[in-house]
């Protein structure tokens, strides 16, 4: 029997995971999304402009196609509750529903969640309902803070005192921020990283470990950016962490199953490897983006039978993954993320790209070809047995078509950052 399957979302998250409904022998995909990313285009059945957080026209349009599967990519659907109407119209949906994306979408509920249940790895928190509150514990507070704000920010939100502001800046941002709520909690020093489970019937399946790159220049320099790139290693760990490290950050994605057992889909753990061990920065409802062009090109398992395991309550298949290393860079149109210069055109393409995988994220395609927006642009993937072989794989993507009105951070994945992040970890552990 063939799926039909919806994919919900136009990014280069939605244009991956549309690589892997597509690679199932099993599977005709349909997609809607608010722009039209020509990549998820090409591999679709059929595609309708929609709004990602307009459950009903949602419902409606996979009524039309016979949808019988469903796989949301953004946040802002989930938070939409587009979930619960997919699947309250008999449209498996694999995401979480609203109630249980709440885990990304109220940061407050998350933590308040974590402390409920005893999830292991979090970190020391307050949450304040106004800015003037949060200005008073951050200038009464003995250390540094992060500064998150309680819903969804695009990735862009958070402030860190004493790595990307000072204590005098957090306080001008509280009290000055289009936002009113915040979750205060003390600055987690480490390497960063994610791993993502793909959940259903309280069971999971965990794949490797990523690391992301979310400031906006070379150097890890600049404000915070929806991520600039990330790569994964051969093995499920990462180059700065130990196998049991990373075991002991899987512990906590079993605490939250095992605590919310209604959940489905993809949580997104994104933990900082301290001196005591994998600390939770924050959980997501779905997959990262870039972290999904890390992940899912290296499953070598059926996405889609796993989709059909989740919605018929079977054991959910074991994940296998290549044995491969996978870097992913994006490029992103000049001046980007604080006054980005739209309408560059694209010159690379699939076949232009080489050995690496090219993922469009948010452009616009036109008569005579493809051009930037405002947003990251599209991002390009190598895959190979090491992370240095990946990461030649995409420069050498990069140098066949240049980058005339884009940026790039090339120096994800290059041997010389993943030195820094090693010696960093040493540092601290010593």
């Amino acid at each position: 029997m063939t799926e039909t399957v919806l994919l919900v979302g136009g990014g280069g998250r939605e244009h991956a995971i549309a690589r892997a409904v597509a690679g199932s022998e099993s599977a005709e995909l349909y997609a809607c999304a608010s722009n039209r990313n020509p990549g998820i285009a090409s591999l679709a059945a059929g595609y309708r402009e929609l709004d990602e957080t307009d459950g009903d026209s949602i419902v409606e349009y996979a009524e039309s196609v016979g949808a019988t599967l469903s796989a949301i990519g953004p946040e802002s659907a989930l938070n939409a509750g587009v979930a619960d109407a997919l699947d309250d119209a008999g449209v498996y949906a694999f995401g979480p529903r609203e109630a249980e994306a709440r885990i990304e979408t109220d940061k407050a509920f998350q933590r308040e969640f974590m402390i409920e249940e005893s999830i292991p790895g979090c970190p020391d928190f307050e949450t304040f309902e106004d800015g003037e509150a949060a200005a008073a514990y951050i200038r009464e507070y003995d250390g540094d803070l992060a500064i998150k704000p309680r819903g969804l920010t695009g990735g862009k939100g958070v402030r860190v005192i004493g790595d990307q502001i000072t204590e005098s800046e957090g306080i001008e941002y509280v009290l000055e921020s289009e936002y009113d709520a915040f979750v205060l909690e003390e600055r987690l020093v480490g390497e960063e990283f994610t791993i993502q489970a793909f959940v259903a019937n309280g069971e999971y399946r965990v794949s490797p470990a990523v690391q992301d790159h979310k400031r906006a220049y070379e150097g890890d320099e600049g404000p915070n950016t929806g991520g600039m790139g990330s790569y994964s290693d051969a093995t499920n760990a990462l180059p700065f962490m130990t196998a049991a490290e990373y075991d002991a950050a899987v512990d906590v994605i079993d605490a939250v199953v095992e605590a919310m057992p209604e959940y489905k889909g993809v949580l997104y753990g994104q933990f900082m490897l301290t001196t005591d061990g994998p600390r939770v920065v924050e959980f997501n409802a779905r997959f990262g983006d870039p972290e999904a062009m890390n992940t899912l090109p290296i499953l070598e398992t059926d996405f889609v039978e796993f989709l059909i395991a989740a919605r018929e309550g079977e054991e959910l298949p074991e994940l296998a993954f290549s044995d491969r290393a996978t870097v992913c860079k994006y490029a992103v149109p000049d001046g980007y993320p604080v006054d980005p210069e739209a309408g560059a055109k694209v010159a690379i393409d699939a076949e232009s790209a080489g050995e690496a995988t090219l993922f469009y994220a948010s452009v616009d395609a036109r008569e005579d070809g493809i051009y930037t927006t405002t947003s990251r642009s599209f991002a390009v993937v190598g895959v190979a047995e090491s992370i240095r072989e990946a990461e030649a794989i995409v420069e050498d993507a990069f140098e066949r078509t240049g980058t005339e009105g884009l940026r790039v951070r090339h120096d994800i994945g290059t041997s010389d950052l993943l030195e820094k992040r090693i010696d960093h970890m040493n540092e601290l552990r010593d």
